[in-house]
């Protein structure tokens, strides 16, 4: 089996496992309980968060706990008293809760390479908005965004606001479940008042996310209950899942460095033996801005899921785009607002290394994908990208 698509998922890390196996299994206490091992569980949570909340440059009285990076967007939307903001290719977890929570809502247009149009969204910076909604890397192209830039531009707005007596608040949120393992986060650096981040995209458990909330910011609760997490997130901690993720954000920070050089090098590797292609490979995304381990690319004309099963049957995965998009058989609304035709988004892949592949794998998966290409070109008729 060669996996190619750690955009949607990420194995556990055995190291991480291991941290977590006793608390399914000894210490299984509740951390509410009033007996000596549960408050020794309920200790290792809040250190698990602590150390977790460090690795983002934060505290851990800063994060609340959630069941993913899905309701970690939806809490952190939930402070909106106005409009929203959000990037055009934002994922649907950021799209859906915005039309949602926000009073209104309005899209951030990007480049053909998917950086956000900071003109365009100083033009839409009007008066009633609350909230702008901006990832840290998209989760189809892997294009990085600017967060400092626009952290500056929404300083300079609340210093409008003040100026002139409007007490409205104005606050910026990022989902950064794709770079966590890719890119230094540090929310004070970045200038964010909310920042999501998802375990299941840094080799940790699934179903385990959080959200980061800066002083002073109002979160509303949307789950009530017991208490837990501030009133913010009530409902019995999920001990093993928060040690995990904790685990999985340590490691991950310590080996961003040579993580990134290993997906340039066999990033490289692929784009070069893609190009033998029979059909002329377009790459997607910005050549600069990019998470080193993604390689989205579209060949036109040719019919991507047609392609995706053709692989699937030499037992290499790969995908379309975003998995809950592609299931779904929906079109990509990010390759949409890049600007491509219904021909080139057709004929797209997304190709996303993680820690078990190397450069045979690569170079093997690169073979298969040229071959299968190729084949589909034949059987439609193809030459040089014109039928």
């Amino acid at each position: 089996m060669i996996y190619l698509d750690f955009a949607a998922a990420t194995p556990v890390d055995e190291r991480v496992f291991k941290a977590m196996e006793p608390y399914f299994l000894s210490d299984f206490f509740n951390p509410s309980a009033p007996y000596l091992p549960a408050k020794r569980v309920k200790e290792a949570y809040e250190e698990a968060k602590n150390e977790l909340a460090h690795a983002i440059g934060a505290k851990g009285a800063d994060l609340v706990m959630t069941a993913g990076a899905t309701e970690s967007i939806n809490l952190a939307m939930s402070v909106a008293s106005g409009k929203i903001l959000y990037l055009t290719t934002e994922h649907a977890a950021v799209r859906e809760s915005a039309r949602r929570f926000g009073l209104s809502f309005e899209e951030i247009a990007v480049d053909k390479t998917g950086l956000i149009d900071l003109s365009d969204l100083r033009a839409k910076l009007s008066g009633d908005v609350a909230m702008i909604s901006v990832s840290a890397a998209n989760n189809e192209l892997g294009t990085i965004q600017p967060l400092s830039a626009i952290a500056e531009i929404v300083r300079e707005e609340k210093q409008k606001r003040l100026a002139r007596g409007d007490k409205t608040p104005l606050y910026l949120h990022s989902d950064a479940s794709q770079a966590m393992s890719l890119i230094d986060i540090n929310v004070r650096r970045l200038g964010v008042d909310l920042l999501t981040i998802n375990s299941a995209k840094v080799y940790g458990p699934k179903g385990v996310g959080a959200l980061y909330i800066a002083h002073g910011v109002d979160v509303k609760p949307l789950v009530f209950g017991g208490g837990q997490e501030r009133g913010l997130r009530s409902g019995t901690e999920n001990v093993p899942g928060v040690i995990g993720f904790a685990k999985a954000a340590v490691i991950a920070k310590e080996h961003i460095n040579g993580n990134r050089k290993k997906y340039e090098k066999l990033g490289a590797i692929l784009r070069e033996e893609l190009k033998k292609c029979a059909i002329e490979p377009v790459f997607l995304g910005n050549k600069k801005h990019s998470l080193t381990n993604f390689c989205t690319v579209s060949f036109p004309g040719i019919d991507a899921e047609r392609l995706i099963y053709k692989l699937e049957s030499r037992e290499i995965y790969i995908s379309t785009g975003a998995a809950c998009a592609a299931s779904k058989g929906e079109k990509s609304h990010v390759l949409t607002a890049i600007g491509l035709s219904d021909t080139e988004i057709a004929g797209s892949i997304r190709v996303t290394m993680g820690v078990l592949n190397d450069e045979e794998q690569i170079r093997t998966a690169a073979r298969e994908i040229v071959e299968a290409v190729n084949e589909e070109a034949e059987r439609t008729g193809l030459v040089g990208g014109q039928k």
